[in-house]
């Protein structure tokens, strides 16, 4: 069977998929409930006509996202959660064996949509402050350059000054992953016709709560819109989703609830964090990341073991016992910090 792989996909291994029942703070997912807008779609379901397929292209819930950034409906193309835009994008510009470029540490989706797309993956290190190397970044004859801002699991914004060194430096296209935008002050959609290289992804997953739903979207010129619309699969996004996606758009007190919630209470974990002895770094999303002094593979072990759920990142190079946690709730935060410490006591 071996023989009969890709050879860009032999070293692939499956995505974490933990099997444990615990309070899921590993996900950086909106902490404050369902969004209202699924009870709105769903109780008027049967007007959905389900027997009849959805728009190929997701017309209306491009339109609604056109209102939202002030750009035309064709600026924008929608998927089934932003790994299939992300997936489109590789799909549309690389040929085998191309090289595509990305920080490091960042998202680890990154290469394997590049790899399942027949190229070729490098990183080039972020600084010491997890700041982009720029120079770095432009230095080797790539197709492609790939970024996520803010950068995760770092969890902190790259100075908009040197991305957008990076699209103006780069001769092909240049993919802006905001995932998680929402949390962030700066952002490249209002800008993509300015640039004919740009492409911004966002989702639906995080700051509007429908991770479950998978609806994402991208934003760039129209030219490069359209090329990158006739590679995407007609239909793949169903009706559901994006009826619930648009009113997620129209009503923002779900949204504005969240972001709130991340305002007031990064400041507080991050503190609480430092008060247990972690090193913690800087965050400006929904997450933050730390160090802790021990293993961080036991840590995120005996965590779980009182029924909560970080991730672990500390094998990976320049982030030795480095974990990530959602930042949850008052209420979450309090519970995350007193487990924590039960632990820090078992030591």
């Amino acid at each position: 069977m071996e023989s009969w792989l890709r050879e860009t996909v032999k070293d692939l291994e499956l995505y974490y998929n933990p099997k444990i029942k615990a309070i899921r703070m590993d996900t950086s997912v909106n902490v404050v409930g369902a969004n209202p807008a699924i009870e709105t779609v769903l109780h008027e379901g049967a007007n959905l006509e389900a027997n009849q397929y959805p728009s190929p292209y997701s017309d209306n819930l491009r339109k609604a996202l056109a209102e939202k950034y002030s750009l035309h409906e064709d600026n924008f193309v929608v998927g089934n959660g932003s790994d299939e835009v992300l997936d489109i994008s590789f799909k549309s510009f690389l040929n085998p064996n191309e090289l595509v470029i990305a920080p490091y540490p960042s998202y680890v989706l990154h290469e394997f949509f590049v790899k399942i797309n027949g190229g070729r993956f490098a990183t080039v290190d972020l600084r010491p402050d997890f700041q982009l190397d720029v120079e770095a970044m432009l230095e080797p004859s790539s197709k492609m350059i790939i970024l996520c801002t803010p950068n995760n699991p770092t969890a902190n914004c790259f100075k908009k000054a040197d991305v957008q060194k990076i699209i103006e430096g780069h001769e092909g296209p240049v993919i802006v992953d905001e995932a998680y935008g929402e949390y962030a002050t700066d952002s490249f959609i209002s800008q993509v016709d300015e640039f004919d290289n740009l492409i911004v992804t966002r989702t639906f997953s995080k700051a509007y709560g429908l991770a479950g739903l998978r609806v994402g979207y991208m934003a760039t010129n129209k030219k490069l819109a359209n090329a990158l619309q006739k590679v995407k699969i007609p239909y793949s996004l169903n009706k559901v989703s994006e009826a619930v996606a648009i009113a997620a758009l129209q009503d923002t007190a779900y949204l504005q609830k969240g972001q709130q919630v991340i305002n007031e209470q990064r400041t507080k974990l991050s503190a609480g964090l430092q008060a247990l002895g972690f090193e913690v770094f800087p965050s400006e999303s929904n997450f933050i990341m730390f160090r802790t002094k021990v293993p961080s593979a036991e840590f995120v072990a005996r965590l779980a073991a009182k029924g909560i759920l970080i991730r672990d990142f500390g094998k990976r190079r320049l982030l030795e016992n480095c974990v990530r946690t959602t930042i949850g709730t008052e209420e979450l935060n309090t519970l995350l910090l007193t487990k924590i410490r039960e632990v820090n006591e078992e030591w």
